[in-house]
C-alpha cells in the first residue's frame, strides 16, 4: 500500500464525461441525447421512425401526417426546449469541438 495515493472524490457526471472524451465517443453519445430529449420532449416518440442529427440540424422521420403537422407549429418551441434540456444536461457533453446544439428541425 505504500505506492497507492488516495485522489480527490469526483462527481461520476464528471468521471462519465471523461470516459467519453477518452474514448472518441462524444458526437455518437451527444447525438443519443438529442434524440431522448426529442422523444420526452414531442410527445412524438410513438410516432417516429428516424432519428439523424448532424451540423446542429435535427432530421425527424414520422409515420403520421397529423402528428408531423402539429409538431410543425411546435418547431420553434421544440428547438428551444431541446437545447434548454441539453443545456442543463449534466451528460450533454459541451466543451468538444464540432459538437453543437440544435438550430434546426426538419419533420420528415
Amino acid at each position: 500500500m505504500d505506492g497507492f495515493k488516495r485522489k480527490e472524490p469526483q462527481e461520476i457526471a464528471a468521471l462519465l464525461r471523461l470516459f467519453i472524451k477518452d474514448n472518441g465517443l462524444t458526437l455518437s453519445y451527444n447525438n443519443r441525447r438529442v434524440f431522448a430529449a426529442w422523444d420526452e420532449l414531442s410527445g412524438a416518440s410513438a410516432f417516429t421512425v428516424g432519428r439523424f442529427f448532424r451540423d446542429g440540424i435535427l432530421y425527424i422521420t414520422l409515420t403520421s401526417s397529423v402528428a408531423r403537422t402539429e409538431l410543425s407549429f411546435r418547431k420553434e418551441e421544440l428547438i428551444r426546449s431541446i437545447n434548454d434540456r441539453l443545456v442543463n444536461d449534466p451528460l450533454f457533453i459541451k466543451d468538444v469541438p464540432g459538437v453543437r446544439l440544435v438550430h434546426e428541425l426538419i419533420l420528415k
